[in-house]
């Protein structure tokens, strides 16, 4: 490239970060003005068929947003670049200045696939003042105590069920899972490992939190309202996500504000807190392909800076992958977002496998079957390994191959 020119390079952003990521541009351009960043918007329901057709037909971005669960599979097909080399290079980005688990998600077999943008993890929500009148001034931080609280607030008749769990979500299960100790998958992630006694404990305990009437049997589908629920007492807590911090504080009433919060998981007696949830999010990622990676890096180091990182939280209220930009007043400040911060420090990846988002719909599916009183606990886990196994058998013939050298 000779003095003047530009490089242009093509970014793929999804949903509404597709949208706002516009919006950091003119910076990044008046700092690097050799480079110009154009921005396809995808929406999350056509992502990954377009990225894979893109993928097919040799016409991928330079580099794009992709959810972390995506990296394996996308990497399995050869579509992304190593990042390592940039990474060592690279006197603003180190892994140890994100959180552990976050990083763990873009690592497939000891490389680096993808840079984490923005963060996502799965805690309680829960109303202060129902946990005030059950006894309790802060919490449970232990399964004990979570069991307990519940049994108080039943007893005391303080909401109609002292929880609320949706059946056809596959988080809960596996969060409790992780928090036993179970790897979900075994045999390097080619057969499912339902059956073994860690998740059978964590599935059990599960399970149990409806047989014994702490939540109802409902879907997300079954519940009219889940704000305005939570807010005329059918339930006290339920486990979700930081998106739910703006929706919590724009659809409950104003004298309700300060009658909730958030706080990391219960761990299990053995284990310290906060417990074990999900790691999740976006990240970025370079495509083999593109022959303008320089430039792309760039961009990617860029949206990566603490500074930019809590910006683009302004805009969107998605959290930073960089704990550096925890530090910034609008977290420290926040009550409900510092119990995500202390959260996040235990956050662990679901398996590495492309195959996960199948045998995760399998596992609230297999356990909806229990809390209905279709199947007992061990046929079901049973039977999902089984499922697991079956989705996993090109894997398997897969590494069989790559075993023999073919």
């Amino acid at each position: 490239m000779t003095a003047g020119e530009t490089t242009t390079i093509e970014l793929w952003g999804l949903g509404r970060e597709g949208e706002v990521v516009v919006a950091l541009l003119p910076e990044f351009e008046r700092l690097h003005p050799d480079i110009r960043v154009r921005v396809q918007q995808i929406p999350w329901t056509a992502a990954h068929e377009k990225l894979l057709t893109a993928f097919v037909g040799d016409s991928t971005p330079d580099l794009a947003q992709m959810g972390n669960t995506w990296v394996p599979e996308f990497e399995a097909i050869r579509a992304l670049e190593n990042l390592d080399p940039w990474i060592a290079a690279s006197p603003g980005i180190d892994p140890g200045h994100y959180f552990e688990g976050i990083w763990a998600t873009n690592e497939v077999d000891g490389s680096t696939y993808g840079v984490p943008w923005y963060v996502d993890t799965r805690l309680l929500f829960y109303r202060t003042d129902v946990f005030r009148d059950a006894g309790w001034n802060e919490p449970p931080k232990t399964w004990d105590e979570w069991i307990r609280l519940m049994d108080s607030i039943r007893e005391k008749e303080l909401t109609r069920w002292p929880a609320f769990f949706a059946t056809n979500e596959w988080q809960p299960p596996v969060i409790l899972g992780l928090q036993t100790g179970s790897t979900i998958l075994a045999d390097d992630g080619t057969r499912g490992d339902f059956t073994s006694p860690e998740f059978r404990r964590a599935f059990e305990f599960y399970v149990g939190l409806f047989e014994r009437g702490y939540a109802p049997k409902l879907s997300y589908h079954q519940i009219a309202n889940v704000y305005q629920q939570f807010a005329e007492k059918d339930f006290s807590m339920l486990i979700t996500g930081p998106w739910n911090v703006g929706e919590f504080r724009r659809r409950l009433p104003a004298e309700l504000q300060d009658s909730w919060s958030t706080a990391p998981m219960p761990a299990p007696p053995e284990k310290s807190w906060p417990g074990a949830s999900v790691a999740g999010g976006s990240s970025l990622v370079v495509f083999e392909r593109s022959n303008k990676k320089e430039a792309a890096w760039k961009l990617i180091e860029y949206l990566s800076r603490p500074e930019v990182q809590v910006e683009f939280y302004e805009l969107t209220g998605n959290l930073p992958a960089r704990e550096g930009a925890w530090d910034a007043p609008v977290f420290v400040k926040d009550r409900e977002m510092r119990a995500f911060r202390t959260q996040l420090e235990n956050a662990i990846p679901t398996p590495k496998v492309p195959e996960w988002e199948q045998i995760a719909a399998e596992v609230w599916q297999h356990a909806e079957m229990v809390i209905r009183g279709d199947v007992p606990s061990s046929r079901a886990l049973a039977l999902l390994d089984a499922k697991a196994g079956a989705i996993l058998e090109k894997r398997r013939w897969m590494l069989e191959r790559e075993r023999r050298g073919e």
